[in-house]
């Protein structure tokens, strides 16, 4: 059974020092005429329950469906592949935001628009994100409150947390940091999802255009 990570090896300088980047036939540019629009990050954050997910899942299919290349990365998903190594604690939840910072950055580079749904509940995280992944990220706050979350609660976890069964549980035992000066604000008590979805919209669509 694999055991959570309790440090993330560093690569020294010496060892960096070793490295080459390698430069490639084909650049972003290449991808981004050949797919007809630019890349970008639309990075969802908020509390579990708070539809990050449901709305990201929303935005892409409106996006695919309409001939953009995409992919959506979604937290419970990744925890269950490329970072099941790690667990909740503070050092994790860092090393867990570093590394989907640098695979979205490559999928950027790919030319595709991600979809990243993760609850990101820090804002060093969420400036580690944005210095990763540059003029592509685009910060949407999916706001709900703690106590509609908790109504929620499809998959019992916060029951689990207040009953102490789950440590480090954002919302609970853990902080949740809200973004100051997110691109997109979306508060769910007021308005429908598909408004959401409109406003979303509306806000990138100019953005994907290649002048």
């Amino acid at each position: 059974m694999i055991q959570p990570v309790k440090a993330v090896d560093t690569p020294t300088m010496s060892q960096n020092a070793h490295t080459t980047e390698h430069a490639y036939g084909i650049c972003r540019f290449d991808r981004m005429y050949k797919y007809g629009h630019k890349p970008a990050c639309l990075w969802f954050t908020g509390l579990s329950g708070s539809g990050k997910s449901t709305l990201a899942n929303l935005v892409e299919w409106k996006l695919f469906t309409t001939g953009f290349f995409t992919y959506s990365l979604d937290g419970d998903n990744i925890r269950k592949g490329l970072n099941k190594d790690l667990d909740f604690t503070e050092h994790s939840r860092q090393e867990n935001m570093r590394r989907m910072g640098e695979v979205a950055k490559i999928m950027c580079d790919a030319g595709l628009i991600v979809l990243a749904a993760f609850v990101s509940p820090l804002k060093q995280h969420r400036q580690m994100l944005r210095d990763i992944i540059g003029e592509n990220f685009i910060e949407i706050f999916v706001d709900t409150p703690l106590e509609i979350c908790e109504q929620r609660d499809i998959k019992g976890l916060y029951q689990k947390a207040r009953r102490g069964e789950i440590s480090n549980f954002t919302g609970i035992s853990s902080p949740f940091e809200k973004p100051e000066h997110p691109e997109i604000h979306i508060e769910t008590q007021n308005e429908h999802i598909e408004q959401s979805v409109c406003r979303i919209l509306d806000y990138i669509s100019p953005r994907l255009k290649i002048n």
